[in-house]
Order: structure tokens, then sequence, then C-alpha cells
């Protein structure tokens, strides 16, 4: 079986290519699918085609709307939705896409710094999986696909 991961959150570091790397690494039957992570394209989509607006909120909304068709589609099709957060902005587009994944009934991992637990203390809580870097998240995709604990209780013994 081939498994679907919908990579959303954060997109000003590189944490979706170390997943990626860290899946291929270990041979896993993983295909990865996202939102649309250049920023001036995702803000501007909707008025790019669709025409300008004079007013911010509609052109925002456009831009939403347009964005919506691809991560709805792309999430309902995934296996599994990881949300990451960032350390720096408040990203209430991956709020949102954790509430959906899991209104969806998708197995959600959600990935944060340890000083935004609070903050997002509704979010885990729906959450299967809570980690802190993509190591984990690949960990997990290694365990749930394969089973595989080699190499990883090591790790977590050595945190403790």
């Amino acid at each position: 079986m081939s498994w679907t991961v919908y990579l959303s959150g954060e997109i000003h570091t590189d944490w979706r290519e170390q997943i990626e790397s860290g899946v291929a690494a270990a041979g896993l039957p993983v295909t990865f699918s996202a939102p649309v992570t250049h920023h001036e394209a995702s803000d501007d989509c909707g008025v790019a085609i669709l025409g300008a607006e004079a007013d911010k909120f509609w052109h925002d909304h456009k831009g939403a709307q347009m964005n919506a068709i691809r991560t709805r589609t792309l999430m309902e099709k995934a296996d599994i939705v990881v949300v990451r957060f960032g350390e720096k902005y408040k990203q209430w587009n991956a709020a949102f896409d954790a509430g959906y994944a899991s209104a969806l009934g998708k197995p959600l991992i959600v990935m944060h710094q340890d000083e935004h637990a609070h903050a997002l203390k509704e979010v885990d809580a729906a959450a299967l999986a809570v980690t802190g870097t993509p190591q984990q998240v690949v960990a997990i995709l290694d365990y749930v696909i394969n089973g595989n604990l080699s190499g990883y209780t090591d790790r977590a013994e050595a945190a403790e």
C-alpha cells in the first residue's frame, strides 16, 4: 500500500523537505501533497486569475477560496495529515487545516515547539501525535507503516 501524507502549515522553513528526505532514506511507500507554499502566489491567486479587487478583504477572500479547492481536495485524499506550526507567525490557516482534518476523521500529526503547547492545547488534543521535529514525524510514519521501532527507541531513552 502507498500512503499519502498531506503536509500543512508553516512555509518559511525546510521542514517539508526534511520529512520527504527522511521518508525517502527510510524507503517508506509515501507520497506527499501540500498547499501552494509560494507565499505571494497563494495570496494573489484569486485576483491574478479572476480579476482585481479594490477592497483587500475581497482580494484575500478570492485567494482563500481558490486555495481551499486545493486544500480540501488534497486533504480529503490524504491518509495522514501533518500540520506544522512555526515559531514566528500565528498560523491561523494551519489551525484551520488541523480542525478540518480532524472533522474529516483524518489521522492528525501536529508539530510545534514546546513553547506553543498551551496556545495549541485544543489542536494537540485532536491530534493522534504531537511532535517537535521532522525526524519524529518520519519515525511515526515508519512505525505506523512498518511497525518499525528499530533505532528510534534508543533516541527516546537518550532523551530521558
